[in-house]
């Protein structure tokens, strides 16, 4: 067996038991890290999503307060059709967890708890919390919608999701 099958098989091994430690690059530049991003999103399904995104979407690996903010600019850079889907997953996987729109829209103070009516704020509301209160939530709704995951620009954020994804990319050539 290669060397770089051996690379490939260890990659995916990590990736499937949501391990991106090992996944750090220190040589990577980060200039390439989005440049087959929409490829990316495209040619994976949501299982293989989830599977890379594992646990390294948590807030004890990235906190909250470093979360949000990125959440708030990556929602209102994506177009509103996205969003209105981007809100319905977030509604459809919380109604799994016993919460639903009418509660949320209260508890968060969000303006509408219509999803085809919400505004990016609203949007932003719904993913910090999903993300600090529902991680797990959080990781899914990115594995079903993951075109957010392009406007993050913190560097924490890019480094755990664009080394993997590079990395991730990289094996399937």
């Amino acid at each position: 067996m290669s060397t770089s099958e051996e690379y490939r098989r260890q990659v995916m091994q990590d990736l499937a038991q949501g391990d991106v430690e090992s996944l750090d690059d220190p040589a990577s530049d980060g200039a390439t890290q989005y440049e087959n991003f929409d490829d990316f999103a495209q040619r994976t399904t949501t299982d293989q999503r989830r599977q890379l995104f594992g646990r390294s979407i948590h807030p004890d690996r990235i906190p909250s307060s470093q979360m949000e903010p990125e959440l708030q600019k990556a929602i209102a850079q994506i177009k509103p059709n996205e969003r209105d889907d981007v809100a319905r997953a977030f509604f459809k996987n919380l109604k799994g967890r016993g919460l639903d729109e009418r509660h949320l829209e209260q508890q968060l103070g969000l303006s509408t708890h219509h999803a085809s009516r919400m505004n990016a704020d609203d949007v932003s509301k719904l993913a910090s919390f999903a993300y600090h209160n529902h991680p797990d939530v959080f990781r899914e709704v990115l594995a079903e919608q993951p075109g957010i995951i392009k406007f993050l620009s913190n560097p924490i954020v890019a480094g755990i999701l664009g080394i993997a994804a590079a990395k991730w990319l990289g094996s399937h050539k």
